[in-house]
């Protein structure tokens, strides 16, 4: 047994991998920024009770991550690994596509990856495509408007966060391996289809979409899936069973 701290565990991914580390044996440990949400009180972003929460983790998940477009996240990833001393792995949770598409929240990402992969504490950064769950809070609060303005060219390879969370237990329990292979989803899809098979479990909404298109590398990224990789489609859950089932 490892005791394994995680950041971020109270969040999309983190709900599902803990009980997963708890169920390998391991005696878990998550950082929160809010009493009693977790087991340890501390804040990535200021170091406060970071440096408690990693005494004695031999293993650690980064899964953590400022709401705020990612601003504190290389703060807070520094703050971390300044606390990691006695870590024989360390796990980074993030995204495909941040090299690639010129999103602030994506450079932040890619800084933390590069900020861990300099750092001499042994790790592995783990890139999964878009959660179903991502897709699901933004097209959830649009069913609500007379019209819902979305990119319909884009492209995802959407992905269950349980399944990410499996992938991330088995990594965390390997040896280190740098930057492991990239994690997706089934399918590729296009805005149109994801929003077709929404509105099928939803009453027919959003009733109005308008597509739209914007200036600059953000939308062609996008429209090129230039954050999917169809090479590692490992996920299988599908989008439509993905909203099948939450929609009941």
């Amino acid at each position: 047994m490892s005791v394994v701290l995680v950041t971020g565990g109270t969040g999309t991914l983190g709900r599902h991998l803990v009980p997963l580390l708890g169920e390998r044996g391991h005696e878990v440990r998550v950082l929160s920024r809010r009493p009693g949400a977790g087991t340890h009180v501390g804040d990535l972003s200021t170091g406060a009770g970071v440096a408690e929460a990693a005494a004695g983790a031999e293993l650690i998940v980064h899964a953590a991550s400022d709401r705020r477009m990612g601003r504190s996240d290389p703060a807070g990833t520094r703050n971390l690994l300044a606390a990691a001393g006695g870590c024989r792995h360390l796990l980074y949770i993030s995204i495909v596509g941040v090299d690639a598409i010129p999103y602030l929240y994506y450079r932040k990402k890619l800084a933390c990856e590069q900020i861990i992969g300099a750092s001499p504490v042994p790790s592995t950064v783990l890139r999964a495509t878009q959660f179903h769950e991502l897709l699901a809070a933004v097209l959830g609060p649009l069913s609500r408007w007379p019209v819902a303005p979305l990119p319909l060219d884009a492209r995802f390879q959407s992905v269950a966060a349980a399944e990410v969370a499996a992938r991330a237990a088995e990594l965390l329990d390997g040896d280190p391996a740098g930057r492991a292979p990239d994690f997706g989803g089934p399918q590729v899809l296009g805005l149109r289809s994801i929003v077709r098979t929404w509105r099928r479990y939803h009453d027919g909404r959003p009733r109005n979409v308008l597509n739209i298109r914007w200036p600059g590398d953000l939308y062609h990224g996008l429209a090129d899936g230039l954050h999917t990789c169809p090479e590692h489609a490992d996920g299988r859950q599908t989008w439509a069973e993905f909203v099948a089932a939450t929609a009941r």
